[in-house]
């Protein structure tokens, strides 16, 4: 130590070394609370960015739909028929209501990124002998790929949507014994059919999605359907994507329509990711307080073991802020030094299971992300929890009489 070395700090670092056994274990428990911290928070992140990029890659942020059709009871003059039984309308496929005026201004709020009209309705794929009941959704590519990135489905062909090509999942593909470059004759029930040409294959990662998914040019889904000009949803991407409840509930306030958003439409999905993050937080909670109380334990059995060394440096002069810091040095060291080998640790965990781990299919369960902050919050953490730790033992030391002290 060099002689300008603060004596608080002698003291505190002679005291770890002397009780070894004791420091090594305090220090190897707080490594197993910071590591399993550094692998729950890092294993939590990426699993939501993966179920973020999994859902949020297949389906809009928000879809904006035309008001439910609802049936109203008969009246005579003035006189409400009360006994009258109100059954629900047949839902027709309506287009949406002055949707280029709506799609305008949607675009100039600031949080919304794309706007993208959709027609969707059902179909019949036929070919040779084979069909199969369809749902076809006519797009504008140039938007409607920024929202939903259909191009990173694609297994075989290209994402190519001229007026006489389409787009179909690979089990449909499978059923119809179609691929790339062959024809298929699409009709509707109002007798409308067209040939088109398959120019892609997409896995979208569902076997139900990949029997029934089929997209085709805008103009073309509207000529089949009968609906020319028209759109049955609006397809919005937007920027903050956990206040898409927000945004649909203000779109649906100011507009004669329905405003659906992806949390509303995964919410089970959305409820279990909250689930995990509040897990995750009260097993922070309780490793955190177990790192505390092994803290202050190890401290306080210290301060029982010296009591005559802490009375010998009152004597000496030692002030009472003095010997209390000592301790809080002891405190924040073990913190400090404990999480530098729990975030080692929780690093190599975190880097083997996801090495190990797999999902059906072979991919990554979750992507590798150690950001430096979490590292760093989690160090400043661990110090801060040793400094609390020691404060009531620091207090404790601080308070011996030394002569009480001395004589044990």
């Amino acid at each position: 130590m060099s002689r300008w070395t603060p004596f608080e700090w002698i003291a505190a670092t002679r005291f770890l070394r002397e009780g070894r056994m004791q420091t090594l274990f305090i220090i190897g428990g707080i490594a197993i609370g910071v590591g399993v911290i550094v692998f729950m928070s890092a294993m939590l992140a990426g699993l939501e960015i993966n179920f973020i990029k999994r859902v949020l890659t297949s389906q809009p942020h928000i879809q904006i739909l035309p008001p439910d059709q609802i049936a109203r009871p008969l009246r005579g003059g003035q006189r409400v028929f009360e006994d009258a039984v109100v059954q629900r309308p047949s839902q027709r496929i309506l287009s949406i209501d002055q949707w280029a005026k709506i799609r305008q201004e949607l675009l100039a709020m600031p949080e919304i990124r794309t706007v993208s009209p959709t027609m969707a309705g059902s179909a019949l794929a036929v070919r040779g002998d084979a069909s199969r009941s369809i749902s076809l959704s006519g797009v504008e590519p140039e938007t409607y790929f920024d929202i939903v990135r259909v191009p990173d489905y694609i297994v075989d062909g290209q994402a190519r949507l001229a007026s006489d090509d389409i787009v179909i999942g690979v089990e449909l593909a499978r059923n119809l014994g179609a691929s790339v470059g062959d024809k298929l004759n699409v009709s509707v029930a109002s007798g409308a059919a067209r040939a088109l040409t398959v120019t892609g294959l997409i896995d979208l990662g569902n076997k139900g999605a990949n029997q029934r998914t089929a997209f085709v040019a805008l103009r073309t889904a509207q000529s089949l359907l009968g609906m020319i000009g028209g759109v049955t949803t609006l397809d919005l991407s937007i920027a903050d994507i956990y206040v898409a409840d927000t945004i649909a509930r203000q779109i649906q306030a100011s507009n004669d329509v329905e405003a659906d958003s992806w949390i509303a439409t995964n919410a089970q999905f959305f409820t279990a990711m909250q689930a995990q993050k509040s897990t995750n937080t009260l097993i922070r909670v309780f490793v955190g307080m177990s790192v505390t109380f092994g803290i202050a334990a190890v401290l306080v059995v210290s301060v029982i073991q010296r009591s005559k060394e802490i009375g010998i440096l009152r004597a000496m002069g030692a002030s009472r802020g003095q010997i209390m810091r000592v301790f809080l040095l002891q405190g924040g060291l073990l913190g400090f030094v404990g999480s530098l080998f729990g975030s080692a640790l929780g690093a190599a965990a975190l880097i083997y299971w996801h090495a190990v781990a797999r999902q059906a299919d072979g991919t990554e369960l979750f992507p590798l992300i150690m950001e430096r902050q979490l590292f760093i919050i989690t160090a400043a953490g661990a110090t801060l929890t040793g400094l609390v730790a020691a404060m009531a033992p620091a207090l404790s030391a601080a308070k011996l009489d030394p002569v009480v002290a001395i004589r044990g």
